[in-house]
């Protein structure tokens, strides 16, 4: 039995692959510059020619992103101030200059602490404290800016949540941590530096704040070209700016600002070259957990990810076109901002809203946060179309994927819509009742319903995910997620699709492809996959090669082979850069897994537990390790710790159980094989080993219970056949035999085992 519990245990998680052909390498993006040799210079150096924008956005979100605290960038009280919270007294106060907070330290005791820089300014300001090792790490006690108060995020953020000092979200630990979760997209040329050994910091930046820099790249060509006399000036490479900002697609202006307005993985150092957001990030598909079912946004998911699911970004609308490119500020007030496009006389209206203006008759509701709605703000386009939610406690964020309202889908999934985040104190058939009376009983189909459908493995959902994946009407990050959850579905048009879909135009189709392909066998997977380790894009070759890895060197040329070594120690620098984060040392696990070291995997899997005790895929794939190492007090440990501490992992008492019958304790095996039935509905599987379970334990009765039961969820799969037939041989039930001998003979008409029962 150690085959299937090798073949059914956790796999090693590894990144996303993808394969494009090598037609779409033709063409060089524009901004694209290999022979780069600018370096970053400093905003100051671009004042003098650019005084407007420079004005524009001193004072701006950008400048406020980040900065050492002194009296003009502190903007919470400090004038011996006191914070009650969780039964202690935190002060906040000064001396000798400096900015001082006595608070809960790493080991939950109270002492003084430097606060040495700001951290935003609107609507809250958070401050970071110095702490061995380079690290900063964000106090969470913040300020909040328009009620002029402290507050504490455990208690509006993590209020459902026990954050002791040994909990990865405790304010001294990784989840708080400065230079790995926040600092690369609040100050300029950011490099973290991390050292992996020494578990520390070296971070740098050029500017403390989101400068010119970020956007437009390192400068000092661009200022030696302006200082050419005018008649010694070239206007054919972008003025010598790094950055293309100007003359783009929507697609790459949009992807200009991703890198740091969605929610993704990096894969290394962004040095503001390209704007090539594939070639250092992995966005986050917009899917449960973080996002609702329908794409509404949940979690703290940033923009990219809505914004790119909406109609607007499929008719080029960028984001300069509702905030200016420097202030960040709304173009226009109000509803003049979407009357640029949309007219005013047909959308501008109560014919067309259905709601009183400021100023007319009428009392104010109460929202599903507790604010007050006040009368007139349902005239709004952002009201209806650009629901939000709170984060970081204070900061109410809009989504941007301006959807209609759809109350038919809360009543069908569960998702929320914009009528009732405003008329909370009725129902959503109340809603409902209301958009038939003003619009009418036709409703737009909506992906959401394919994609619940998807989730719960609905039977015959594959078909709509297809007619999803390839209608290019739907936003490629809609495409990229059916691709997702068409992996779930094992048959040929399902196989045919996703294959088809590597060839996608649009890399987070690819990406997805790659991540829901299953190849028929090892050359299907060589051919389908060794053209892209010579991608342009980072993401796509370097997971290319991750995905090849699991391969033997013999099955590869020895051309393939040097390529894929080549892309694989890319790869590897990838997984490092990320290396602070639980997540990162997983991956690196999984590497040294992958290429048989066990002591480096061990380690860094460890790591990943020492980091975040609640990580458990780390806990799953050492248990794993240590059972393949021969480790197995070691590897029953954690298995039992997955159980007790981790509910959300239904695969513990399945691996128990394997680990046990592999001891030939079968009783106890069969227990844990039980439950595991019980917290999964594709536990065809887990019949089949239950079933074998009850036959060593001499119990025929539940063996053929259990194996029918198997055979019932699965007909088609040969293990089931043959252990059914098999059964009734030594049982001496020979009709029976003699059906599932014939099911093999049909099913499987290659594999002799039909004949030789």
């Amino acid at each position: 039995m150690i085959s299937i519990w090798k073949k059914t245990g956790i796999a090693a998680t590894g990144v996303i692959v993808l394969l494009i052909p090598l037609s779409l390498f033709i063409h060089k993006p524009a901004n694209q510059n290999l022979e780069n040799k600018a370096v970053f210079v400093g905003g100051k150096e671009c004042v003098s020619c650019h005084q407007r924008e420079y004005n524009l956005w001193k004072g701006s979100d950008h400048d406020k992103a980040m900065d050492v605290a002194n009296d003009s960038s502190v903007v919470g009280d400090f004038n011996n101030a006191e914070f009650y919270y969780n039964g202690k007294t935190h002060k906040f106060y000064k001396r000798d200059d400096k900015f001082l907070v006595y608070t809960e330290g790493p080991n939950g005791k109270m002492q003084e602490l430097q606060i040495t820089h700001t951290f935003g300014v609107r609507p809250l300001q958070q401050y970071l404290i110095p702490f061995e090792n380079g690290k900063y790490q964000c106090l969470p006690i913040a300020w909040d800016t328009e009620k002029r108060e402290w507050y504490h995020l455990f208690e509006r953020v993590y209020a459902d949540q026990n954050i002791t000092p040994t909990n990865w979200l405790y304010w001294t630990n990784q989840g708080q941590n400065w230079n790995g979760m926040c600092a690369e997209c609040h100050s300029t040329n950011l490099n973290k530096n991390y050292d992996i050994e020494k578990d520390a910091f070296n971070t740098t930046w050029s500017d403390i704040d989101v400068n010119c820099e970020s956007c437009h790249g390192p400068g000092s060509e661009h200022i030696d070209w302006a200082q050419l006399p005018e008649m010694a000036r070239s206007y054919d490479n972008n003025m010598d700016l790094v950055i293309k900002t100007s003359g783009t697609t929507s697609k790459q202006f949009v992807e200009a600002c991703a890198p740091c307005h969605s929610r993704r993985s990096s894969l290394g150092v962004n040095d503001h070259t390209t704007i090539e957001y594939f070639e250092n990030h992995l966005p986050q598909l917009p899917l449960p957990p973080n996002y609702y079912i329908d794409g509404q946004i949940l979690e703290e998911v940033y923009v990219y990810g809505s914004f790119t699911q909406s109609e607007m970004y499929m008719k080029d609308v960028i984001c300069s076109d509702c905030h200016d490119s420097h202030s960040i500020e709304f173009k226009f007030e109000d509803n003049a901002l979407c009357t640029q496009c949309h007219r005013s006389d047909e959308y501008d209206t109560y014919d067309h809203h259905f709601h009183k203006y400021k100023g007319e008759g009428g009392e104010p509701v109460i929202d599903k946060f507790g604010d007050k709605i006040e009368v007139g703000e349902g005239a709004f386009c952002r009201t209806c179309h650009m629901p939000g939610r709170y984060y970081m406690g204070v900061d109410f964020r809009r989504d941007h994927s301006f959807r209609v309202p759809r109350p038919d889908l809360t009543i069908k999934l569960g998702t929320p819509n914009a009528c009732n985040d405003c008329h909370a104190d009725k129902s959503a058939e109340w809603s409902q009742q209301y958009i038939i009376k003003f619009y009418g009983e036709k409703k737009k189909y909506h992906y959401a319903v394919t994609f619940d459908d998807a989730q719960n493995l609905k039977e015959g959902t594959d078909t709509n995910l297809i007619r999803i994946i390839k209608d290019d009407l739907y936003p490629e990050i809609v495409r990229a997620s059916a691709v997702e959850y068409l992996g779930n579905y094992e048959n040929e048009s399902a196989y045919n699709v996703i294959k088809e879909a590597l060839s996608d135009h649009e890399p987070v189709v690819r990406i997805s492809a790659i991540n829901s392909f299953t190849a028929i066998d090892q050359q299907d997977l060589i051919n389908s996959l060794s053209p892209f380790l010579n991608d342009p894009l980072k993401a796509v070759r370097t997971q290319a090669a991750n995905k090849l890895s699991v391969l033997g060197k013999e099955e590869f040329t020895e051309v393939q082979l040097n390529t894929l070594n080549k892309v694989l120690e890319e790869y590897l620098e990838t997984i490092k850069y990320s290396a602070d984060f639980p997540a990162g040392r997983f991956n690196l696990g999984n590497y040294y897994s992958q290429k048989g070291d066990v002591n480096s995997s061990e380690k860094h899997y460890r790591k990943a537990i020492e980091l975040d005790s609640l990580f458990y895929p780390a806990k799953s794939n050492l248990a794993m390790l240590y059972y393949n190492s021969g480790k197995l007090k070691q590897a029953e440990d954690l298995f039992i710790d997955l159980i007790e501490n981790h509910p959300e992992y239904t695969e513990g008492n399945y691996n128990l159980g394997l680990l046990y019958a592999e001891q030939k304790r079968y009783k106890e095996a069969a227990e844990h094989l039980e439950i595991a039935a019980t917290k999964t509905d594709n536990n065809e599987r887990i019949y089949y080993n239950l079933g074998l379970l009850y036959k060593y334990l001499n119990d025929f009765s539940k063996s053929e219970e259990v194996l029918l039961k198997a055979y019932s969820k699965s007909p088609n799969e040969f293990d089931i056949n043959y252990a059914l037939a098999d059964f009734y041989i030594k049982r001496g039930n020979r009709s029976k035999a003699n059906f599932y001998a014939n099911e093999i003979n049909i099913k499987f008409p290659t594999n002799p085992a039909g004949q030789n029962l």
